[in-house]
């Protein structure tokens, strides 16, 4: 899993305000996008639109299933500092089981993904430019796909969790929750006082961003949230495990979760090692976050359950299929004993 951080990450200096949220960006009453019901015109692929009068690309990642008569979350995955939409989409060295931060393999075919690229590789979002990106990301995908537009989400390492976070701030009623892998305010945070659905993972050694940003980045979403103010447990420096915890007091439907773990600047902290990898627990614990928002039908098919504090998935032991055969929690790694139907 190839996710080094070059260059510098840039300043929380002073970001200038965002434009408003476009007709087509906010959420409305209905669920289902413009795209429902027809003939899609997207596909899979890496695709350029016009953005603030600058040619800006993405890569998508439709269900191999894909349905139109069915709405389907929206989930944005931001690449970190150096780092490419390509990588995030491929997964880098760990391939599909790593795509878009583990989440695609998770989802099944459940979900619509979108891996933007940022100008320079980074996130700097001057102007607001990368806002109005994802504004027009969004337009382009609702109006081609059926999306579920209570379901959108994003997600980010380092600088693209600083870009979440920024997101969160300046279009938390066009998300619905957002998870900040190791993130600063490097993006800014043009609003920041409305309540979104808000998960914070951040390592206690981490030498780039140091964990004090990531705690700061939480808070304002504790307080937006009215959530009980804590000091959460985190685990210690050589314990190479992680603690997760959820806040209590919060508004319905706005959780805060905040996931530390022994370790660095990295998006997979694996328990028990000092590598990184798609074994890490943090997919799951993203996954089961986000997927606890479902307002419908998310795609058919068959999924993995996850336990939200372990991060393992519930599984058939020894792949058995007889009736009365043991279920386990156990490391998620994608197997069909760890596909369940859901009636």
């Amino acid at each position: 899993m190839a996710c080094a951080v070059a260059g510098s990450l840039g300043a929380s200096g002073a970001h200038a305000e965002p434009p408003a949220a476009s007709p087509t960006s906010d959420v409305t009453t209905l669920a289902s996008s413009a795209g429902c019901g027809s003939a899609p015109t997207l596909s899979s692929g890496t695709h350029t639109i016009q953005s603030g009068g600058t040619n800006r690309s993405f890569i998508l990642r439709v269900p191999d299933n894909y349905d139109s008569s069915r709405s389907y979350p929206l989930i944005f995955a931001f690449h970190w500092n150096g780092g490419t939409a390509g990588d995030v989409s491929s997964g880098g060295s760990d391939g599909a089981l790593w795509s878009y931060y583990g989440l695609q393999r998770l989802s099944n075919n459940s979900a619509i993904f979108v891996a933007p690229q940022g100008i320079g590789n980074g996130w700097a979002n001057s102007g607001g430019r990368d806002v109005t990106f994802v504004d027009d990301m969004i337009a382009r995908v609702e109006a081609g796909l059926c999306v579920d537009t209570e379901q959108r989400f994003a997600l980010g390492f380092s600088y693209g969790g600083g870009m979440s976070y920024a997101l969160a701030c300046a279009r938390p009623t066009v998300f619905r929750a957002v998870a900040v892998y190791a993130g600063g305010q490097l993006s800014g945070c043009s609003g920041g006082t409305q309540p979104i659905a808000y998960l914070g993972i951040h390592g206690i050694s981490d030498p780039v961003l140091n964990i004090s940003q990531g705690r700061s980045l939480r808070d304002r979403f504790v307080a937006n949230n009215g959530c009980t103010p804590q000091n959460p447990p985190e685990p210690a420096p050589g314990s190479r495990t992680h603690t997760v915890t959820s806040y209590s007091g919060c508004r319905a439907e706005y959780p805060v979760m905040w996931a530390a773990f022994d370790g660095g600047h990295t998006p997979g902290p694996i328990d028990g090692s000092t590598s990184d990898g798609w074994q890490t627990w943090t997919s799951g614990v993203t996954w089961s976050f986000f997927t606890q928002f479902q307002s419908g039908e998310p795609g058919g098919g068959e999924s993995e359950i996850l336990g939200t504090q372990s991060a393992r998935c519930l599984e058939v032991a020894g792949q058995s299929q007889n009736n009365g055969s043991k279920a386990q929690l156990w490391d998620c790694h994608g197997g069909s004993n760890q596909r369940w139907t859901l009636g």
